[in-house]
């Protein structure tokens, strides 16, 4: 575990110390299987979110601030939830999340237009604008680093 880590990702490498899962502080492939049990667990988890729809239908009409804490706090629970996974799983393959991120991060600031605007497509989804680079140059380097180290 390295020093500077936030609490969180300390928590993360705990937590897998414990569950007796694995932790790589280089980035290593564990397998298809791994993959696979991974996207199944967590294809479960993002389903969870079908139950906070269907709270939140029932309740719209006539959503008390009770109501809209309890949504609030499932929301915030569930994406937790996945975030932790995301995390674990990251650990378990010596992947550097907030480097990871971070390089992530600076690419879609590279998505604005030559006016320093974000582009949306009807959905609100951002576009890729003129200056865009793609992460996985970077993250790829990034990688190579860590390996040679």
């Amino acid at each position: 575990m390295k020093k500077e880590e936030t609490r969180f990702f300390q928590d993360i490498h705990k937590f897998n110390e414990i569950y007796k899962l694995p932790i790589n502080e280089k980035p290593a492939l564990l397998g298809v299987e791994r993959l696979e049990n991974f996207k199944k667990v967590f294809q479960e988890e993002v389903n969870e979110i079908d139950e906070i729809i269907q709270k939140y239908k029932e309740k719209e009409q006539s959503l008390s601030e009770e109501d809209k804490i309890e949504l609030l706090t499932s929301l915030s629970d569930w994406l937790g939830d996945m975030v932790v996974y995301i995390a674990s799983e990251c650990k378990k393959h010596g992947i550097d999340l907030n480097k990871t991120l971070e390089i992530i991060m600076q690419s879609n600031f590279s998505k604005l237009d030559e006016n320093g605007k974000p582009i949306y497509d009807e959905r609100g989804k951002v576009l890729k604008g003129p200056n865009y680079w793609k992460p996985e140059p970077e993250i790829s380097k990034y990688i190579k680093q860590r390996l040679s180290e």
